[in-house]
């Protein structure tokens, strides 16, 4: 009876273990660049390893010409293949209709909704103030790459540029490994 029973739990055990999904997802590098520098410059831009399973993003841009009416961002995900190449995403929104809206552009509201708890930006146009993403964790984009909408494996590029008045004001760079 002892025999069964034990047989019977160390099957359903070694199946559970089975079944759990030994996915991971790690940042790799972060890279932020002020193109008009008369417009903005970034405080800091960093990733921070705080142990080998906690890692987190935080940025801050220095708005120089405040405030901000109107942002648009392009922004493009790219998968690596001998090179980073574009990979599903490639679309530019108006910022501000997406806060107000965010069902104005689904795609783009999937991407802003992986970041805004983490980012000072939840509110529509103006801006009168700094930009601050603080501490965006690894684990937070894990969820949105594979419960929300599941993405392969693969190393990862997402690439925002930034636009006010028209003019091209901000580059943003995060990369990623999402591995299974």
């Amino acid at each position: 009876m002892y025999t069964k029973l034990s047989l019977l739990l160390t099957l359903w055990l070694a199946m559970q273990l089975a079944s759990k999904t030994t996915a991971m997802l790690e940042f790799k590098n972060i890279n932020c660049e002020a193109v008009d520098k008369e417009f903005s410059e970034f405080e800091y831009c960093y990733l921070k390893s705080v142990n080998r399973t906690y890692k987190y993003i935080s940025v801050k841009l220095k708005l120089l010409q405040l405030p901000v009416t109107n942002a648009k961002v392009n922004g493009a995900l790219f998968q690596r293949h001998n090179g980073y190449k574009p990979f599903l995403y490639n679309i530019t929104v108006d910022c501000c209709k997406l806060v107000k809206n965010p069902k104005y552009s689904p795609v783009a509201s999937y991407f802003f909704d992986t970041f805004k708890e983490f980012s000072n930006m939840n509110h529509s146009c103006p801006f009168n103030h700094d930009i601050i993403l603080d501490k965006l964790t690894a684990k937070s984009v894990y969820h949105r790459m594979t419960n929300i909408l599941p993405f392969p494996e693969g190393d990862y590029m997402l690439q925002l540029n930034w636009f006010t008045s028209g003019i091209y004001r901000v580059i943003f760079k995060v990369f990623v490994s999402l591995k299974k």
